[in-house]
């Protein structure tokens, strides 16, 4: 007896089940594409929101912090409100004055007339330690820095450390040994009428800052190391600003910003107003807007 075995037929996917099968994938993938954009849009868009929170706390810090090192009556801000400009000290101390017991070293002379003499015009003493920061660290005054004796700011030459054409309160150092400080000149004997310190007081500026909101470009940018000029710069294209030794981008995010001062009556303080705005209107991540307002310290 013969037994006999058909061969069974293969089974397979039709293009019928097929076609169905790619047409529920596609409306599930649709589905999910729907609900799932929208929390990973958001989740995007706040996370640029908060970059650029970031960026205008880190840039206004920067800004306030130097403000709060600048030279008193410094601060100034073009008329447009896209320059500021301040004199950034390192530190500070009292001089040895003519008002001081005589043989404890050189002393900072501020008088022309020739019958008192000085044995070094161009050298005096630092009275006590070294200034330290407010963190308690040594504050060296280095060559190149620049001695400021009582700083009333534009407008009272020649107690304007910006501008030396009138006389000037303002010195290079040139040498630097323990407490003794050696200047290229003495421009304090030159002043009429002459200007000490009534509290034989000296800040040591280290170098003039610049901060430039370039409405154009959308940035704000940070200038520093050039040279002290009687007026203030406010071109990016020419010297100074064009040549300075340092520049640092703060904020590139469209940045609009604009600064302003006034001098508090009847007080030796200045108050500086900031305005930041980050971002591009109508776009999803919107627009960071950060005001602030700064103490300037002017007690020369």
């Amino acid at each position: 007896m013969k037994t006999s075995f058909l061969p069974r037929r293969a089974r397979g996917f039709t293009l019928v089940e097929l076609v169905i099968v790619i047409v529920i994938t596609g409306i599930i993938g649709s589905m999910i594409a729907v609900f799932v954009r929208v929390p990973v849009q958001g989740y995007i868009d706040a996370t640029a929101r908060a970059n650029l929170a970031d960026t205008a706390d880190i840039a206004t810090r920067r800004i306030t912090y130097d403000i709060g090192l600048a030279l008193p009556n410094s601060v100034r801000v073009s008329p447009d409100g896209r320059y500021l400009e301040l004199l950034l000290t390192r530190s500070g101390g009292r001089y040895l004055s003519d008002d001081d017991a005589p043989g404890l070293g050189d002393v900072l002379g501020f008088s022309s007339d020739p019958n008192v003499t000085y044995p070094n015009p161009n050298r005096f003493t630092l009275v006590g330690a070294a200034p330290v920061d407010a963190l308690g660290v040594r504050q060296q005054i280095r060559v190149g820095d620049a001695i400021v004796v009582y700083n009333l700011g534009p407008g009272y030459e020649p107690a304007n450390a910006y501008n030396c054409a009138a006389g000037c309160n303002r010195a290079t150092v040139t040498g630097v040994a323990g407490n003794s400080i050696t200047l290229a000149n003495n421009p304090f004997m030159l002043q009429q009428p002459p200007l000490p310190s009534p509290s034989h007081r000296f800040q040591v500026v280290s170098t003039p800052v610049t901060y430039v909101c370039n409405t154009v470009t959308g940035t704000l940018t940070r200038y520093s190391g050039y040279a002290i000029q009687a007026t203030q710069p406010v071109d990016t294209t020419a010297a100074p600003l064009a040549s300075a030794p340092v520049t640092a981008l703060l904020a590139a995010q469209g940045a609009n910003c604009s600064f302003n001062y006034s001098v508090l009556a009847n007080v030796q303080r200045g108050l500086v107003g900031i305005t930041l705005n980050l971002g591009a209107a109508n776009s999803n991540t919107g627009t960071i807007s950060l005001v602030q307002q700064v103490q300037v310290a002017n007690t020369p």
